[in-house]
């Protein structure tokens, strides 16, 4: 029989925003319970007010880690596809952030940690160490991570070119990574609107990709993010 140990909280040093923005932080009752309640009222209100389709959801993983990712054209990308996971995992489902959009002042950033348990990221200058710090994480926590590997949301709502940093996480890597293509977000609440339209929003979930036999170097990085890419060229309609 193992002992117990005791194991002292990551974020026990952090405080206010300087914990919200960390990617040690660790989740307490309160916020599981906030996220429970907010998950359970966008279900509703994406089925109704947006009539939400859902196409290919026996493709995704029986459990994590893995990876979502997809087309980023309006703020709805992120809590829509968290929509599809079970309630069960609400507090392993981590969107990644850029920090200087959700992370930049305290309301913003508490409603970026309590809500959507989003994750902080420089979308300029990200270092190797921040990169190496989420994929223990993403493994270690049996998290699932949403990304958007254009970087930022297309504000024509056309598909951008891929940054290599989907690659940095996951070459020579087992976890399944799930390209999902979004449709109807960006009428519904493009980068300038200022309410979300009772637009048909749909969502169409591709196979798993794992990248175990990629190498973990600059021309394998930008190989996941090529074939990623035609993940999602492939499933436009």
């Amino acid at each position: 029989m193992n002992g117990w140990e005791f194991q002292p909280a990551r974020d026990r040093d952090l405080h206010g925003i300087e914990r919200h923005r960390s990617l040690k932080r660790e989740h307490g009752l309160g916020e599981s319970i906030t996220r429970l309640i907010w998950w359970a009222g966008l279900r509703v209100i994406f089925r109704v007010w947006n009539r939400l389709r859902v196409t290919g959801r026996e493709n995704l993983p029986a459990s994590p880690p893995f990876i979502l990712i997809a087309n980023h054209t309006s703020h709805l990308d992120a809590p829509l596809l968290a929509s599809l996971l079970p309630a069960k995992w609400r507090d392993q489902i981590s969107p990644v952030a850029a920090s200087d959009t959700f992370f930049e002042n305290r309301p913003t950033a508490a409603f970026a940690a309590w809500f959507l348990n989003a994750l902080a990221i420089r979308r300029r200058g990200t270092g190797a160490h921040d990169l190496e710090q989420m994929r223990d994480r993403l493994n270690d926590d049996n998290a699932v991570f949403i990304i958007f590997p254009e970087g930022t949301r297309s504000r024509t709502g056309k598909l951008q070119s891929f940054k290599s940093g989907i690659g940095r996480m996951v070459a020579e890597s087992k976890v399944p990574v799930v390209p999902c293509r979004l449709e109807g977000c960006f009428r519904a609440w493009p980068a300038d609107g200022s309410f979300v339209k009772p637009t048909r929003l749909s969502i169409k979930i591709g196979k798993p990709v794992t990248f175990e036999n990629c190498p973990d170097t600059r021309a394998g990085w930008n190989t996941v993010a090529g074939r990623l890419h035609d993940c999602l060229e492939n499933l436009a309609d």
